[in-house]
């Protein structure tokens, strides 16, 4: 997918897809591999809509996730209480026992009540812990806090160095990045790094930027981090509020972030983050992400079920109609391929994501649209002979109706015909 020069050609050994995305004269800064960083189990977990999965869930969503090669997670924030003390301590034992590449992180406001329990959950699991320590910076918030640069400035420091001392990671979080002033990001970005912070996170907090905006902030982030002399690193984390999250994260690998976030499905408050998800599957497609997805699939339906939040039908990739179709034009020429044993032709006919590389394949269903080529696929994938009298009477079943018919409506008309015909 990364190169049309690799698709298989025609005869006449021109390449099967002219791909725009790569063409042309007008070229768009390269995807790059970066760093993935999951935030289901912290930002994902705080919607109002989300249940907080079991430990026993948390734990296998950790183990997807690590299989997966997602590099680090962010697995609670202690400063909330007990439960969330208690679970962060079995998913941090979880990594150290059973020996994960996934490195952890855990959420703290700049205070000393939030980053004292990740110090002492450090020192008692025996590994690091990533401090993300967060403060609001725009205008907006600071009105609303009463808050001013000084203030901030002063927490920034303290919160830094006191992960610092502990010998900890510590990622400096502005919650309203999109929306804060330059000086006042320049004064704590500088304060955040002579501290010793290893990374500048970036955040659009409440969905406000679009691609122009997160191409600016990062450049205008990666000069400062240059004039500092410094190779701190850049994470970017966003949400969806206007339907962006997807494109900006994409937006910011191009324009020198080094960390995405994500939450599976899309999962955190009000209309949710990144789709970590869909993030993996698009720098798949492109290239920079070079790990085994096919087991993507099983964790978007187990954050599903442990968090109780139904996939959409259309989601794409992993909704059930991502791969299904009951039209006959398009139904004809999958089967052809599939036919033909040609899996890769299949998945790219009337797809633009290759459904294997997700453990996912082409389905072909019955409906008002169908053509008999739709009844005589689906009758020999399940092993049923397709006679012309049980294809009429199921392209009969199917025109009178005004959707795709379901697996036992087809079933009840195969074993209607079967007891109808003489053995």
């Amino acid at each position: 997918m990364r190169d049309p020069k690799q698709v298989s050609g025609t005869a006449e050994g021109q390449a099967l897809i002219y791909d725009w995305n790569v063409e042309g004269t007008h070229v768009s800064p390269p995807y790059r591999p970066v760093r993935v960083h999951d935030e289901t189990l912290r930002d994902g977990i705080q919607s109002p809509s989300v249940t907080d999965p079991s430990i026993e869930d948390k734990l296998r969503i950790l183990r997807l996730l690590d299989r997966l090669g997602v590099d680090s997670i962010d697995v609670g924030l202690p400063g909330a209480g007990k439960r969330a003390v208690d679970d962060v301590r079995v998913l941090l034992a979880a990594i150290r026992d059973e020996k994960m590449r996934i490195q952890p992180g855990c959420a703290a406001r700049t205070h000393a009540a939030d980053i004292a329990p990740i110090v002492e959950l450090s020192q008692e699991v025996g590994m690091p812990i990533e401090v993300m320590a967060f403060i609001g910076t725009s205008p907006v918030r600071k009105l609303a806090e009463s808050w001013d640069d000084a203030l901030l400035e002063q927490r920034t420091r303290e919160s830094a160095r006191m992960s610092v001392q502990a010998g900890l990671p510590f990622t400096y979080v502005t919650e309203d990045t999109v929306r804060s002033h330059p000086h006042t990001l320049q004064r704590l970005f500088s304060a955040a790094v002579e501290e010793g912070a290893s990374r500048l996170c970036l955040c659009d907090t409440v969905g406000h930027v679009d691609p122009r905006g997160v191409r600016n902030l990062i450049l205008w982030t990666r000069d400062l981090l240059s004039g500092l002399g410094t190779d701190t690193g850049i994470d970017w984390h966003g949400h969806d509020d206007r339907g962006f999250g997807l494109i900006n994260a994409l937006v910011a690998v191009q324009s020198g972030a080094d960390r995405v976030h994500g939450t599976v499905l899309g999962i955190g408050e009000r209309v949710g983050n990144t789709p970590l998800d869909l993030f993996l599957v698009n720098m798949k497609l492109v290239g920079a992400f070079q790990g085994d997805l096919s087991t993507l699939g099983e964790l978007v339906d187990l954050v599903s079920q442990a968090c109780e939040v139904p996939i959409p039908t259309h989601y794409p990739v992993f909704g059930r109609d991502a791969f299904r179709t009951g039209t006959g034009v398009h139904a004809a020429a999958v089967i052809k391929a599939l036919r033909n044993g040609d899996q890769r032709l299949a998945d790219q006919v009337y797809s633009g994501v290759p459904a294997a590389w997700f453990g996912r394949e082409q389905e072909i269903e019955i409906g008002h649209m169908a053509g008999d080529s739709n009844i005589l696929f689906w009758l020999h994938r399940r092993g049923i002979e397709a006679d012309p009298a049980l294809v009429a009477e199921i392209r009969a079943v199917a025109k009178a109706g005004s959707r795709v018919l379901e697996t036992a409506e087809v079933m009840a008309i195969v074993d209607r015909h079967r007891a109808q015909t003489p053995a």
